[in-house]
């Protein structure tokens, strides 16, 4: 805890809700409105948070209230505004420090906090211009343990809040933890289609494909081998690294972490010459997780489809070259073509490979992809969180 956070305990006044006089509460209004947000999550989700901090604030007379989502990455993380209304609605989204700031405070405490003028310890509060005379906090939870922020209420008097506030604020929250959860799932499991439909138009991709890489391998083959029976051994050594490749793809958190060093070279494997030069990989060594295998497999082989089809692979003379390192907190890959025909312009198709490299990369990874034409061979450049890689 910072030394801003333990100076502000002087201004933590909890322990004042239970001592201060609590007034009737109604109990009709309370399950009214329980049942209004019950509604809305059947009819109109996205209300239900909005809706939750209205109610909040009137059932408590407060001037102002808000939600303060906890988004842990980078660490130590910082608190977002959401749904902000009343005086302090021009903040919405507004980020606050995780460990310098009353929200931390109720995340560490796992319940109520009561503070008044809290912008004469947080610097932060004071330089945005806020002036807090008494605020109320309860911790959101998803599920029974796991907490995802604060509700937040602020009152323009000083003993205006007392035990029944904390109550009714913590009674909403709760029921509001049960909609975060249901949100995450049916987030997780929309994810989970779009991954299984993604992987479904993929191996429609790959039929397409297959004579165009099984007339490739029978080529470069049918160059080298000495005989036949030394043609059809390599050409089905070539096959089984293929299909092997294609495994990857298809297996999901079914697998132990893998280097990602031999998760590439099981994609290329197919594509390379009896001399082992058409691939040049050269980068640290990293555990890739399980879930993170199928992703990358997808990639490196459209990238190597693309290759042989239209790239640098086309030509008997082409190479590959794959890098890898790792900055901050990002796994940078840089896949550089060159040898083969010269490019003259920009592609201006764009088809399902690409769109599935943007799905993959962006969406399901969260990271960045570019591509740089070069007369002598396309580079693309990957950026990927070690988050959603490492094992």
């Amino acid at each position: 805890m910072s030394i801003a956070v333990t100076q502000s305990l002087e201004f933590d006044i909890t322990d004042e809700l239970t001592s201060r006089p609590v007034g009737s509460a109604d109990h009709l209004k309370e399950k009214q409105y329980i049942q209004d947000l019950a509604l809305r999550l059947g009819e109109a989700p996205e209300e239900v948070l909005p809706r939750f901090v209205e109610i909040a604030m009137r059932m408590s007379g407060a001037n102002s209230a808000g939600l303060s989502l906890y988004e842990p990455e980078p660490a130590p993380g910082v608190f977002r505004w959401h749904h902000l209304i009343g005086e302090l609605a021009r903040f919405n989204n507004a980020t606050t420090p995780r460990n310098n700031s009353p929200c931390g405070v109720t995340l560490d405490r796992t319940g109520p906090v009561l503070m008044q003028h809290v912008e004469r310890v947080y610097d932060w509060v004071a330089e945005a211009g806020i002036v807090v005379p008494e605020v109320l906090l309860v911790p959101l939870f998803v599920g029974r343990t796991e907490p995802v922020g604060t509700l937040w209420i602020v009152s323009n008097s000083i003993g205006h809040f007392h035990s029944g506030h904390a109550r009714v604020a913590g009674d909403l929250a709760s029921f509001v933890g049960t909609v975060l959860r249901v949100q995450r799932t049916e987030e997780e499991l929309k994810r989970a289609l779009e991954a299984q439909e993604t992987v479904s138009r993929e191996m429609s991709h790959r039929v397409k494909n297959l004579f165009a890489l099984v007339n490739t391998m029978i080529r470069f083959g049918a160059k080298s081998a000495r005989d036949k029976d030394d043609f059809s051994q390599t050409l089905t050594g070539r096959m089984l690294a293929l299909a092997s490749a294609h495994e990857m793809v298809m297996t999901k958190d079914k697998v132990d972490a893998a280097d990602l060093d031999h998760v590439i070279r099981s994609i290329v494997e197919p594509h390379e010459h009896d001399a082992g030069t058409r691939f040049l990989l050269n980068g640290t060594t990293m555990a890739v997780r399980p879930q993170s295998i199928s992703g990358l497999a997808l990639v490196i082989n459209e990238l190597a489809t693309n290759a042989i089809k239209y790239g640098a692979l086309a030509s008997d003379e082409g190479q590959v070259s794959i890098s890898w390192d790792t900055e901050d907190d990002a796994l940078n890959v840089r896949w550089e073509e060159r040898g083969g025909a010269a490019i003259e312009a920009v592609p201006e198709r764009i088809g399902f490979g690409s769109r599935l490299l943007d799905t993959t990369i962006v969406r399901q990874f969260g990271g960045t992809l570019s591509h740089d034409w070069r007369r002598e061979g396309v580079v693309v450049s990957i950026k990927l969180p070690l988050t959603a890689i490492l094992g």
